[in-house]
Formats: structure tokens, sequence, C-alpha cells
């Protein structure tokens, strides 16, 4: 059974850091792409980043490029996400999942086994 596990969220203040980890399990992690997602109560869940199965290979919206960073270390079979110069925006709950296609999509319904989600709060 594959589990995403996330982890890492909670209060930051705008301009700071924070990173967030998913942790999978019952897959072979290296051979999947992974995603990161997010959403508010006034949003549908929308595409953060994306990597490859490798770490050669990633992808960004345009609100983040620059300032997150995902990344993968497939030894642990965990995805992050480093978020820097956060802004009150970015405020919601982050979603890790699994990437059903290469390369991965930008749309929900190119991935599968989601994470439970991590709040991020963000303070002005």
């Amino acid at each position: 059974q594959v589990q995403m596990v996330g982890s890492g969220g909670g209060l930051v203040q705008a301009g700071d850091s924070l990173k967030l980890s998913c942790a999978a399990s019952g897959l072979t992690f290296s051979s999947y792409g992974m995603g990161w997602f997010r959403q508010t109560p006034e949003k549908e869940r929308e595409f953060v980043a994306a990597i490859g199965e490798s770490n050669s290979t990633t992808y960004y919206a345009d609100f983040v490029k620059g300032r997150f960073t995902i990344s993968r270390d497939n030894a642990k079979n965990t995805v992050y996400l480093q978020m820097d110069s956060v802004k009150p925006e970015d405020a919601a709950v982050y979603y890790c999942a699994v990437s059903r296609f290469y390369p991965p999509l930008r749309t929900t319904n190119g991935y599968a086994y989601w994470g439970q989600g991590a709040q991020v709060t963000v303070s002005s």
C-alpha cells in the first residue's frame, strides 16, 4: 500500500524560509516523478513544483520560480520543498503526490497517491 507522509508545515514570517518533506513508502520511489501542489479554501488545488525521477529535471509554477526549490533524496524515499522568501499569499495546505506521467504534469489528474497535506501559515 502506497503511503505519502508530509511534514514540516507551520507558521512562518513573511520573508523567512520553511522546508516541507514528504516521505513515501510502498512504491519504488526512484521510478516516479513527484509533485507539490497547494490549496486554500478560496482556490482549487494548484500546481507548485515537480521533479523527475532524478534531481535533473524540475518544473515550477511562475509564482514560486526563484523562491521555492524542489528536490528529492531517493535513498530516503523523500521529496522536499524548500520555500524561501515566503509571502503571505503562499499560505495554504501543501500536498505532495506521485506523478503518473513523465514529464510530470501541472494538473492534479496527472498524479496519484497524495499526502495528507501540510498547513503553511504566513504572518506578515
